[in-house]
C-alpha cells in the first residue's frame, strides 16, 4: 500500500528551501537531491546565457529547439537539448516550481541514477510525440498546400520547455503517493493525487484536440505534455516488469530459489543497487 503523505510536506519543501533551513522533507539547495540540483541549476544557467546570447545575435532556442524532423532547421541533439530551454520567466518558473516540489521526494524514492533515467526519457517520449503530431498535422496539410509552402511550414515549427519531463514528474508522483492530498487554485477542497493528475490529463488531452481542430492556438504543445506522461507510465511498467520476471531468470537453481524467494534483497547500501522488495511496493 503506498505510503500516505500529506502535501503540508510538499509547501514545507519549498519554504524550507527559500529560507535556506533544510529537514527531513524541506531541504535547501546544497541538501537537494543531486540530479533534482542539477536540472534546476542547468535549466536556471541555460535560460540565463540564452538571454546574453540573444544580445550577440545568437538565439539558442531556434539553435537547439525542437524542430520537425525533416526540416532544414532540425538537427540531431534537439530532442534533448529542447528540454532546457524556456521562452520566459514564467516558463521556466513554473516548470522549475513543479520540479522542486515533487522531484526531491521521487528521486529520493528511486534512487539518482533511475530518476537520471526517467526524467530524459519522458523528455525525449515528449518529443518524439510532438514530432509524430507535426507529422500528422503536414500530412493533413498536404491536400491544401503546395510542397514549398509544407517546407516553409516546417521549418517554422519550434518547440522548447521541460514541460514534457515535467509532467512525467508529476505522473510519477502520482503514481507513487495516490492519495496525497492536493490543493488546486480556486478549488477549496483537497484532491487525491492520483484524481489531480486524471483531471489534468484530460485537461491536456482535450486542449490538444481542440488545438488541433483550431478551436484555440494557446501556442502550448499539449500531445507532449501528453507523451511525457505516456513514457513515464510505460517506463514504470517496465521496470515493474523486470523487477517481476528478474527472480525466475538464470539458471535452473535460480529459477528453483525464486520459486521459495520471488524477492531476493539487492544490496541497498550502494548507491542505487536499492532494496528490490522495496522497490516492487513502490513502484
Amino acid at each position: 500500500m503506498a505510503k500516505k503523505l500529506h502535501f503540508f510536506t510538499i509547501w514545507r519543501t519549498f519554504c524550507g528551501f527559500i529560507s535556506g533551513k533544510s529537514s527531513t522533507f524541506a531541504p535547501n539547495m546544497r541538501n537537494l537531491p543531486t540530479v533534482t540540483r542539477y536540472i534546476l541549476l542547468a535549466n536556471v544557467i541555460i535560460f540565463l546565457l540564452t538571454a546574453i546570447l540573444q544580445r550577440y545575435g545568437i538565439d539558442l532556442n531556434t539553435l537547439c529547439g525542437l524542430h520537425y524532423v525533416s526540416a532544414s532547421s532540425f538537427h540531431w541533439w534537439q530532442p534533448l537539448t529542447y528540454m532546457f530551454l524556456h521562452a520566459n520567466f514564467s516558463h521556466i518558473f513554473f516548470n522549475m516550481f513543479a520540479v522542486l516540489m515533487f522531484a526531491p521526494m521521487i528521486e529520493n524514492e528511486w534512487g539518482a541514477r533511475r530518476f537520471a533515467i526517467y526524467y530524459l526519457i519522458c523528455g525525449l517520449g515528449a518529443a518524439l510525440i510532438q514530432e509524430l503530431v507535426w507529422g500528422a498535422m503536414l500530412a493533413q496539410m498536404a491536400g491544401t498546400y503546395s510542397a514549398t509552402s509544407l517546407a516553409y511550414y516546417a521549418t517554422m515549427l519550434n518547440t522548447i520547455g521541460a514541460s514534457g519531463a515535467v509532467f512525467g514528474i508529476l505522473f510519477a508522483f502520482g503514481w507513487l503517493y495516490p492519495d496525497v492530498p492536493m490543493f488546486i487554485l480556486f478549488i477549496p477542497i483537497p484532491i487525491r493525487a492520483r484524481i489531480f493528475v486524471i483531471i489534468y490529463a484530460l485537461i491536456e488531452l482535450f486542449a490538444g484536440l481542440g488545438s488541433v481542430a483550431g478551436f484555440s492556438a494557446d501556442n502550448v504543445a499539449h500531445f507532449a505534455h501528453l507523451g511525457g506522461m505516456l513514457f513515464g507510465w510505460l517506463l514504470i511498467l517496465y521496470w515493474r516488469w523486470i523487477n517481476w520476471r528478474e527472480p525466475f531468470t538464470g539458471s535452473f537453481w535460480d529459477k528453483v530459489k525464486g520459486k521459495f524467494n520471488k524477492h531476493p534483497r539487492l544490496d541497498s547500501t550502494k548507491g542505487d543497487k536499492f532494496d528490490n522488495y522495496h522497490y516492487q511496493k513502490r513502484v
